[in-house]
Formats: structure tokens, C-alpha cells, sequence
């Protein structure tokens, strides 16, 4: 059975799917620089990656069943114009992603277990490097095919790597939305899933209604899931509720938000210590409210996955 079939599988059989939960945070507790740098976590694919498959095999010790790659700020473009690269060796690089992200999961795959690779790709805002994947105001200024244009290398170098599924992360437009749906056709042996950035409790980041989201993201039967990651946990019940009658029969909830700490551009995370209580209040409703793919995103550490597969499989 390919990579494909058993995640339709385990979908389909109601069996949710642990996600993992912030890398760069796992990252930055062992130690590494990432704040103010352009390629984020990224940077490590070229620098350490060996600091990238520890982070994924904390997550993996934790109870992960998926893990996400270290590319949602990289493409080929950023990788040549910050590390001063070849557009081969920005393709070589960004597909290390996968192979270290396969390399950790297979020292796993023993006991039942064989961990799924999501290749993760970000929002054009992620490359610009100035929060716009929170507005998606660059949107406004780029047709659907530039938005395609910017998004078939990173997503053609994830698939010929070797990812078990795609990841879009941080979706914070329609227009992006509808840009990634249709380029996802061009990779018909893919499968995927999308989340968005979201404003509130009905909107995404650029205000449309996530209900008018969730119907762009219908329209694919590549897509295995649709949903919402680095937003508060508390919003994610209304915005499932809000287009709970949109989901296509054959998809479902995809959900990781962060640890609802908030985030300041010179700061950084402003702490508030409560950190681990969307998992044990709040995981067992969106499972109710069909989520099969649950995990963490920003300043969610292994430990709350472990919280986490507790909370829902018991072990």
C-alpha cells in the first residue's frame, strides 16, 4: 500500500493522526539562532541538518505520526539569494528537507509504526519575511498564475523528494488558496492537505470567510484535509462550526494551532505560561468535530505532544 492509501485509510477509519508541533521551537531549545534570519529553519538544512532530525525525532520519541519538513520558509529563490547558492543546489537543498525528515522517520518504522513525511510549504509571504502570511496583502498585487508561478518549484522538488504529502501551511488568502488547488492538479500522484492563517473566528488572515475557504479547498480530491494552523486554540471551534456543512464527504479537519501566546515582531513570543492547556481541554472537540490530523504549531513543544497522544489515543 503507497503513502497515499494508508493516509486515506487511516482517515477514512476515523483513526486521528498526531501531528508535531513547532519545529523552529524545538530547534531554538536546542539551541539554534532563528530569529530575525530570512530563511528561519530553514537555514539549518545548509548549516546543521543534524540539529533539523533530532528536532523531528524528539517528535517522533513523542508520539508524532506525522512529521513536517524543515522548508516552509524555503524555495529555490531564497535559497540563492541568502546563501548564495546555485538554483541546483537550492533544489538539492530544499529536497534534504524530505530525505532527513524520511531518514528520522524510518528509524521508527518498526512496532507498528511507520511514520508519514508532510512536505511543508509556506505562504509567499514567509519568503518576503515581513508577516505578511498574517494579512496576505501581497495578494492583492499577484494574479492566481504568479502565485502558481512562485509555489511549482518548492512543491515539484517536495513531491520528487519524496513526501508522503504536501503541506500547505499558513494560508493566508483565497487567492493563494485557489493558486495551490490548481497547481496541486499538475501532481496528480500527490496528495495534500491546507490549512490557513486566520483573524478570527469566521475569517482568514485576509478576511475572507473561512467557510468560502473550505469551498476553494473542496474543489480538489487531492486535498485529504483542510483547516487552520498558528492561530489561537480558541478559535478553532467556531471556524470549524462556521463551515462545518462545506466539507467534502471524502476530506477532513486538519488542525494545529499555536500555543495561543502572542507574537511581537522585536520581542517575539510574549509568554503566558499556558502553554499545555489546549490540549487537554480542547483536542477531544475538534476530534469530535472531525479532525483526524491534530497537532501543534508555534511554541508547541514535544512534551505537548505527548500531552497530546495521551489525551487521544490513551498511550
Amino acid at each position: 500500500m503507497d503513502s497515499s492509501a494508508r493516509l486515506r485509510h487511516f482517515l477514512h477509519d476515523n483513526r486521528p493522526l498526531i501531528l508535531d508541533g513547532g519545529l523552529a521551537t524545538e530547534l531554538e531549545a536546542q539551541g539554534a539562532k532563528l530569529q530575525g534570519d530570512p530563511l528561519w529553519s530553514a537555514r539549518l538544512l545548509h548549516t546543521n541538518p543534524q540539529a533539523i532530525k533530532d528536532a523531528h525525532y524528539s517528535f517522533l520519541f513523542s508520539g508524532a505520526d506525522v512529521i513536517t519538513t524543515a522548508t516552509y520558509q524555503a524555495s529555490i529563490q531564497g535559497f540563492i539569494n541568502h546563501l548564495n547558492v546555485s538554483p541546483n543546489d537550492a533544489r538539492e537543498l530544499l529536497m534534504s528537507g524530505v530525505h532527513l525528515a524520511k531518514e528520522t522517520a524510518a528509524s521508527f518504522a518498526s512496532g507498528g509504526r511507520n511514520p508519514f513525511v508532510a512536505g511543508s510549504v509556506g505562504p509567499y509571504g514567509a519568503f518576503l519575511h515581513d508577516s505578511s502570511e498574517y494579512t496576505g496583502a501581497y495578494a492583492e498585487d499577484l494574479s492566481v498564475e504568479e502565485l502558481k508561478v512562485w509555489h511549482r518549484p518548492q512543491v515539484d522538488c517536495l513531491a520528487a523528494a519524496g513526501s508522503d504529502l504536501i503541506a500547505f501551511e499558513t494560508i493566508p488568502s483565497l487567492k493563494e488558496a485557489e493558486a495551490v488547488v490548481e497547481l496541486l492538479r499538475e501532481f496528480p500522484n500527490s496528495v495534500a492537505w491546507l490549512s490557513f492563517s486566520c483573524k478570527d473566528a469566521k475569517h482568514i488572515s485576509d478576511g475572507s470567510l473561512f467557510a468560502d475557504a473550505v469551498k476553494v479547498a473542496s474543489r480538489s480530491s487531492q486535498l485529504l484535509a483542510v483547516g487552520v494552523n498558528c492561530c489561537p486554540p480558541a478559535v478553532v471551534e467556531p471556524l470549524l462550526d462556521s463551515a462545518r456543512s462545506l466539507l467534502s464527504p471524502n476530506m477532513s479537519w486538519v488542525v494545529y494551532p499555536n500555543s495561543g501566546e502572542e507574537w511581537d515582531t522585536e520581542q517575539g513570543w510574549q509568554t503566558s505560561g499556558q502553554t499545555s492547556g489546549w490540549i487537554s481541554e480542547l483536542s477531544p472537540t475538534w476530534l469530535k468535530q472531525g479532525a483526524a490530523l491534530i497537532g501543534g504549531c508555534c511554541r508547541i513543544s514535544p512534551a505537548h505532544i505527548s500531552e497530546l497522544k495521551q489525551q487521544l489515543k490513551g498511550s
